[in-house]
């Protein structure tokens, strides 16, 4: 007998199969990821627009399976750690992270400045683990979970400027440039943190702040990850290193965590 085909969806796609709760609990999560104080169930269902009779049941089994949960007094719905924890236990994340902490430790220790690890996310970076200055009273740190855009971070152009040619042509071509930036004049830019070997220049962001960035590589040579220290200028001369010898260190930083990760360059 002939093998029934699957039914297309609704909205005829080729995928063959559809999940209607789950596709809308993958938007409620996505949706939520966008709104750092949370959104309330009528929020999510005007950004997503859908009736919330749609959503308030998948909301509540989200929320009693640990994937949401409630402020008490502002009904406001956030995305829980959990999500976070699954991701890193089922992506090389673990490995990276359990090479890099100690190394990170370490480096924030001898710098008395912050550092965080970013991988690259489709067409964005993400912060997978930062190390906080712990004996310093101002700090400048990222957030785990933090997005940051690949073209215009540093962190983002020293994934960019490692990538295979062909992969880094065809993500480009997916990715919307910053108004003021040239295609080519990024491509001469990603070619000479190539050459160098990392990247430094003043933050784009935030005033009194380098950023330095060194990649991380894996057992194929490689680039998994970035390291980037957000130096943070003193003026009253405290600190410890100064740019070039954070720099260094920073180096070294990154050669240990790609050694640990059975890089051989």
């Amino acid at each position: 007998m002939p093998r029934n085909r699957p039914r297309s969806n609704k909205k005829g796609s080729t995928r063959g199969y559809s999940a209607p709760a789950l596709e809308k609990g993958m938007e409620i999560v996505q949706c939520l990821a966008d709104a750092e104080s949370g959104l309330t169930i009528s929020e999510i269902a005007k950004a997503l627009k859908r009736r919330m009779s749609e959503l308030f049941r998948i909301i509540v089994v989200m929320e009693s399976g640990g994937w949401l949960q409630k402020d008490p007094e502002t009904d406001r719905y956030q995305v829980t750690y959990h999500v976070l924890r699954l991701a890193h236990r089922s992506t090389p994340a673990q490995s990276l992270t359990s090479a890099a902490g100690p190394a990170m430790h370490e480096l924030s220790i001898r710098i008395n400045q912050s550092c965080h690890l970013v991988v690259r996310s489709g067409t964005q970076g993400l912060v997978i683990l930062r190390q906080e200055n712990q004996r310093r009273h101002a700090n400048l740190s990222v957030r785990v979970g933090a997005v940051i855009e690949l073209v215009s971070s540093c962190s983002g152009q020293v994934l960019l400027a490692n990538l295979e040619s062909s992969e880094r042509e065809r993500l480009l071509d997916s990715i919307s440039l910053p108004r003021g930036m040239s295609r080519s004049n990024l491509d001469d830019r990603l070619e000479r943190v190539r050459i160098r070997g990392y990247e430094i220049r003043q933050s784009p962001l935030t005033a009194g702040v380098t950023d330095l960035c060194y990649p991380i590589r894996g057992f194929d040579n490689k680039v998994l990850a970035a390291l980037t220290v957000p130096y943070l200028h003193a003026l009253d001369k405290s600190l410890p290193t100064s740019i070039q010898q954070t720099r260094r260190l920073l180096e070294g930083a990154a050669r240990r965590i790609s050694t640990a990760l059975g890089a051989t360059r």
